[in-house]
């Protein structure tokens, strides 16, 4: 009789499981078929509970000293977004004021003697007398900008739609930092009285993975923004004449957040700067990278340059920092990069750290309860 009933209760437990596979299987090709409709959203709320995370400590420490958390979240949000505007105004203000520099210094005709100045190197440099087919160098620019400038109605709407997102996750950043609290209460208490003690762990701990995580991204960024202030300082050293290395060096930094992209961000107004400051330059113009290959207004210098800077950023210090931070092995880190960059391209290698990171928290909470399930 004893055997007959184990028999029926490992049968009852095969079934079990089949019917938790047969679930998990629906249920992903559930969210798999739905996803395009939600991806937008979810990416909002993803982005908003960084951003709180991020804030959290300040807004929590602020509150201690007030005593008021709507007040709180209203300072650190507007200092916040203060900096941010006071930072991006400066950026604007000067290089407009140098491109203004740049249009009463250079006229028309010096820009485009410029221009067939370089469409001739170029020519020279490719092989056969590829580029001589294109025609003037100068009417070659001017397709270009012309083709740019058919396309602004679509960066227009690009850009529009990013300006709606933005608003969109700085309101839920704002509701998420007043109401953090009471969403941690009402998310502990899904858990039984029996599971309080290690839902109120996980959870703490999952706040601790992606808090750790960010500070060990904003570390890299810092690392970037230093790096390339010091490498546009050197090649200033050698006459490249940039100026605004302070805010280009941040803008790498920052953009350095955004994989892929972010790491090559700082180079275009650097290469645009290099460009007002040195045109009708005749050094400028001969300059040689290296002494040997051909680098008008020092750009092979400064793609060069931002390319050991990612270098350094992607194979040596984000593996270190990061996975530091959140407790992963370095080649834990580059894999799961890998693998978020597969799936979802640059924002799956943005998410791949923190989403690894929260799983690492779940198993070991898992296997926790596994190894004391007799003494819960």
């Amino acid at each position: 009789m004893n055997q007959e009933s184990e028999s029926t209760l490992d049968n009852l437990t095969y079934l079990y499981r089949i019917y938790r596979l047969i679930v998990g299987l629906l249920s992903a090709g559930f969210v798999w078929i739905i996803w395009p409709y939600i991806s937008n959203v979810v990416l909002i709320l993803v982005f908003a509970f960084l951003f709180t995370t991020l804030l959290l400590k300040s807004v929590d420490g602020l509150e201690r000293r007030i005593n008021s958390r709507g007040l709180s979240v209203l300072i650190v949000t507007v200092g916040l977004l203060t900096g941010i505007g006071i930072f991006i105004g400066s950026f604007i203000s000067k290089l407009s004021q140098q491109a203004i520099d740049f249009s009463n210094r250079i006229g028309q005709d010096t820009l485009t003697t410029e221009f067939n100045k370089l469409g001739q190197k170029f020519t020279a440099l490719v092989p056969g007398g590829l580029a001589a087919g294109s025609g003037d160098f100068s009417s070659t620019l001017s397709s270009f900008v012309q083709m740019v400038v058919e396309n602004l109605a679509g960066m227009a709407g690009a850009l529009g739609g990013f300006l709606l997102n933005t608003a969109m996750i700085l309101i839920f950043t704002i509701i998420l930092l007043a109401e953090y609290h009471n969403f941690k209460k009402l998310l502990v208490s899904f858990f039984s009285n029996k599971y309080f003690e290690i839902g109120l762990t996980l959870v703490h701990n999952i706040e601790k993975s992606v808090s750790s995580y960010l500070r060990g991204q904003f570390l890299a960024a810092a690392s970037v923004a230093v790096m390339s202030f010091a490498g546009l300082t050197i090649l200033n050293l050698f006459g490249a004449n940039l100026t605004l290395t302070v805010f280009i060096g941040i803008i790498a930094g920052l953009a350095n957040l955004i994989p892929l992209v972010g790491p090559f961000v700082g180079m275009v107004p650097a290469i645009l700067i290099a460009f007002m400051n040195n045109i009708g330059s005749d050094a400028a113009m001969a300059h040689q990278l290296f002494g040997v290959i051909p680098s008008p207004f020092y750009v092979l210098d400064i793609v060069v340059m931002f390319i050991i800077v990612q270098q350094i950023e992607g194979n040596l210090i984000t593996p270190t920092l990061v996975g530091k931070s959140v407790g992963i092995h370095p080649m834990m880190v580059m894999i799961s990069l890998i693998i978020g960059g597969t799936l979802m391209g640059p924002l799956g290698m943005l998410f791949a750290v923190p989403a690894t990171g929260i799983l690492k928290v779940i198993a070991q909470e898992m296997m926790f309860v596994r190894r004391n399930a007799h003494l819960l």
